[in-house]
């Protein structure tokens, strides 16, 4: 994978400046305690400390606030700088691992969950419109960015797959299976930390889509020179 486009497939989205990000988080923290009444142009611009004119100027109406919102927290699942010695299947590994932890990170959080569970109360509305937000400016997003980092890996012949789509589907199931639901509806969570979470994920993810499964390549890519030795209990791994 060459580097700009692992830098396209893990930077790719929107970014605010550190004084915006600081009123975002306000806003989120603001919609955490006191849920939708609360977000009010007065209620942020009291909590982050800036005047109702330069959140018009940011981020527009409410419905643009809220997109902003849900972009802050998407712009958060992204891959963790990798050094400069990693290269092949390693360094694609790491770099799943690091969006699959980060997007656990984010699911759990207490934003996260406000806005889920707010759009969630707005789904028989006849708009919807968070929901549509946080299809728009977070599932999409967060889509783009991993499907991107998927194609560069099979660019560089490292995994096999013929639908972005569907692999993409796959290695999001192996990674937050039924953990937010399981949030929104109350529930804990385990004692499993979000790395080793996405790592068990990541691992199972390979197996079923490394290209030396079906193409016989090595684990590094086009330059095997014959199959790689079959795994125990190839065939037999739990994706669930």
């Amino acid at each position: 994978m060459s580097a700009a486009t692992t830098e396209m497939a893990t930077t790719a989205g929107e970014t605010y400046s550190p004084r915006q990000n600081a009123v975002l988080e306000s806003a989120l923290a603001l919609l955490v305690e006191g849920g939708e009444r609360a977000l009010t142009t007065a209620g942020v611009a009291r909590a982050a400390n800036c005047s109702k004119e330069s959140l018009y100027k940011w981020f527009g109406d409410r419905d643009g606030l809220l997109a902003a919102m849900i972009t802050f927290q998407s712009s958060q699942v992204r891959a963790e700088p990798q050094s400069s010695g990693a290269v092949g299947r390693a360094a694609l590994r790491a770099q799943l691992i690091g969006i699959g932890a980060n997007l656990l990170r984010v699911l759990a959080g207490d934003m996260s969950l406000a806005l889920n569970r707010l759009a969630i109360g707005q789904a028989r509305r006849d708009e919807a419109k968070l929901g549509r937000l946080l299809r728009e400016h977070g599932r999409k997003p967060i889509e783009t960015r991993l499907s991107a980092l998927l194609e560069a890996g099979r660019a560089a012949g490292l995994i096999a797959f013929d639908d972005t789509r569907e692999a993409y589907r796959t290695l999001y199931g192996l990674v937050v299976r039924d953990m937010h639901v399981r949030l929104l509806l109350g529930d804990g969570l385990d004692d499993q930390s979000p790395a080793a979470r996405a790592e068990q994920a990541i691992d199972q993810f390979l197996r079923l889509y490394g290209a030396e499964r079906t193409t016989g390549l090595s684990p590094e890519g086009r330059h095997g020179t014959g199959p790689a030795p079959e795994r125990a209990g190839a065939g037999n791994e739990r994706t669930g």
